[in-house]
């Protein structure tokens, strides 16, 4: 066996966009890779035959995605097939296109277009599908205008295209650009008619939206904001026949995450954020939308509603909550897995999957169920859940445990000085030999609350190629754990950072061949705001890549698209009510006490973690003489690992694997 290449990254593919038929006999997914000419990635509508076994490839065009059953043989997905399209929407024009595919033979045929640019599609009833989009403030109701009113309109917004005007926070999002009065709306649109119905308001980003009852009813979440955008949001019944939007909101104060009908009434998940704050486990909730009664199911239940598992090797968006029949489907991660789930409407929950890794998305129909997971160190593949056994139904990834040496994570726990368990892992590197040391990178994941699994991270995997070892660990701050264990309100730099150094001290004492001479150090988002804390109160780091990081809260704070709520509510503080504690967390403040060579990675559109925050540690290192350099990617923002341009995303690796080359070999 090889080991793992840097451009292997090139062959993987990524798996999304999972849709059963309404008799649940066909399974349609999106199959992605890098396409290194286009510096993009292709996108391919596959097809398995549940009763036969069969997985075929539907349509030869590499731009299909989003597919949508319209019956049990007829799909409808959007493509960029067509050039003229593509470069209209290259120019700037709102457009999606629409196409249409009989799954029992015959050519995909253009059926319609739509003037926005849209997020995401569900079907209502035969004539009608309803969809998030883009809405434009200076645009206004574009898609009502005459062809030469759009044109009109369109030359408008390029003779304004170097200023923008801003008058509301957030006025940019990471991924989005500058979004100063733009919304994520929900709309209706009638395939007979043609007709389009807007049905929420220009002030409402949607966050969440139903498939629908009875071909008529939607539930909706939407966060209505003008000036400033809070966290907390809105439930909606909406009637398509009535047109009309009726208030469900059961709290002055919540977060809805998600809302399905089951029967007559409706399940929701949520939280008031009083006791835990933003980042609080939701409940799950029944409500009677006739008596507005609310209903807790859960007083119990303490994990998140979502795949938190970091991996690079992801692309594309996948379902995490369905009601099929009289049962709730959803996934959650518990310590360092995520798996499926199923409650009842007593609330009782039962979990479906068992195997290591990560469900990263499913579908069910009729009991049916088919997932994507990174399972058993592979990388994604479809499989099927069925008599509570996983049968793997795809292998496009499968060259890799064919071809390629696999690290896999040995895992360990430790006691903190509390008592409190952590746990942490060690990959040896390519062709190990006992007896021998190695060096030792030591990899921070972001959120903080998130977690490390055992799962295909190419990044590590590569690390380990070069003749690395790798340890990472879930110190306090991380999911899977309830809220206590991942509540660090206030106390970032502190708990998180003693269990971190504390596992590096286990690790050397049960590991003899990490060479404690040749330590490094890396991660992104709260890792890299790790690693530039990490720096500036400890040498023990030979090398260091502070990655998207956080180096000044207070800059944090007032430039970034979470700052101005997610600063507030992490360090209970803000620049007016406590600023010496949110420079107290800053880990600008101990610039000058760094020692460790540091590379900064960060990109020019990040909005998350913005760019003045590497700028800044950046250049308090050189002030202060430390050897540092940044390397600024344009184009790119916070998910340059994730789903960055494939050319820059391969460079970012080879600045890592560089850096730490010269460093620590």
């Amino acid at each position: 066996m090889e080991k793992i290449k840097l451009d292997d990254l090139t062959r993987f593919r990524f798996i999304s966009n999972l849709a059963l038929s309404p008799d649940a006999t066909k399974l349609a997914f999106v199959v992605h890779g890098m396409n290194l000419q286009d510096n993009g990635y292709d996108s391919c509508i596959w097809l398995y035959d549940v009763e036969s076994r069969r997985l075929f490839q539907l349509a030869s065009s590499n731009r299909d995605s989003s597919p949508v059953w319209l019956n049990d043989s007829q799909l409808l997905f959007v493509s960029w097939r067509d050039e003229k399209d593509q470069k209209r929407k290259e120019n700037g024009e709102p457009l999606t296109v629409f196409y249409t595919i009989d799954v029992a033979g015959g050519e995909a045929k253009r059926a319609f277009e739509l003037p926005f640019f849209i997020k995401q599609v569900k079907k209502l009833n035969d004539d009608t599908i309803i969809f998030t989009a883009v809405y434009d403030h200076r645009l206004k109701d574009f898609w009502l205008l005459s062809k030469e009113e759009k044109e009109k309109a369109l030359k408008a917004l390029k003779d304004e295209k170097d200023y923008e005007v801003l008058d509301e926070i957030p006025f940019w999002s990471n991924g989005s650009g500058f979004t100063n009065k733009r919304r994520i709306r929900l709309y209706s649109y009638n395939l007979r008619s043609q007709q389009i119905v807007p049905i929420s308001d220009e002030f409402s980003n949607i966050e969440y939206f139903s498939e629908g009852r009875n071909g008529n009813l939607i539930l909706y979440i939407a966060n209505r904001f003008e000036h400033v955008m809070r966290r907390s949001n809105d439930l909606y019944l909406y009637d398509a026949e009535k047109h009309r939007s009726l208030l469900l909101t059961h709290a002055e104060r919540f977060r809805y995450v998600f809302a399905e009908f089951m029967s007559e009434k409706i399940v929701f998940a949520g939280s008031d954020m009083e006791r835990y704050g933003i980042n609080e486990n939701p409940k799950f909730y029944m409500l009677d939308p006739s008596s507005r009664e609310v209903q807790l199911l859960t007083p119990d239940f303490d994990a998140s509603l979502y795949n938190s598992v970091n991996s690079d090797c992801r692309y594309g968006s996948n379902r995490t909550f369905k009601v099929d029949g009289e049962r709730l489907y959803f996934v959650s991660t518990r310590w360092h897995d995520a798996q499926l789930y199923r409650m009842d409407p007593s609330g009782r929950i039962e979990q479906l999957t068992f195997g290591k890794g990560s469900v990263d998305g499913f579908d069910v129909v009729c009991g049916k169920i088919f997932f994507v997971g990174l399972r058993n160190m592979k990388l994604q593949e479809v499989y099927q859940l069925a008599e509570g056994e996983e049968r793997q139904i795809s292998g496009f990834n499968e060259w890799v445990q064919r071809e390629r040496f696999v690290s896999k994570p040995e895992r360990f726990t430790f006691n903190a000085d509390d008592g409190t368990t952590i746990e942490g892992w060690v990959m040896k590197p390519f062709g190990f030999e006992p007896g021998k040391k190695y060096p030792t990178i030591l990899q921070i994941h972001g959120g903080p609350k998130t977690v490390y699994g055992e799962v295909f991270f190419h990044e590590m995997q590569l690390l380990t190629s070069e003749g690395y070892v790798v340890l990472y660990c879930n110190p306090r701050g991380s999911d899977g754990r309830g809220n206590d264990f991942a509540d660090i309100r206030g106390k970032y730099g502190t708990i998180d950072y003693e269990d971190i150094m504390r596992f590096v001290d286990e690790s050397l004492k049960r590991f003899d061949f990490i060479d404690e001479n040749r330590l490094g150090v890396t991660g992104g988002s709260y890792g890299g705001f790790m690693t530039n804390w990490i720096i500036g109160h400890t040498d023990r780091f030979k090398a260091a890549v502070s990655q998207r990081s956080i180096a000044n809260w207070i800059s944090k704070f007032g430039t970034t698209d979470i700052g101005y709520f997610f600063v507030e509510d992490q360090h209970l503080a803000t620049p007016w009510s406590d600023f010496e504690k949110l420079w107290w967390h800053s880990p600008m403040r101990y610039a000058d006490r760094v020692k460790t060579p540091t590379l900064f990675i960060h990109s020019e559109e990040d909005y998350r973690c913005w760019l003045v925050e590497g700028i800044q540690m950046f250049t308090s290192l050189k002030y202060h003489g430390v050897e540092t350099k940044l390397v600024m990617f344009r184009g790119e923002n916070h998910e340059l690992s994730r789903s960055g341009k494939p050319l820059h995303r391969l460079r970012r690796l080879r600045e890592i694997l560089d850096w730490f080359e010269k460093h620590l070999k």
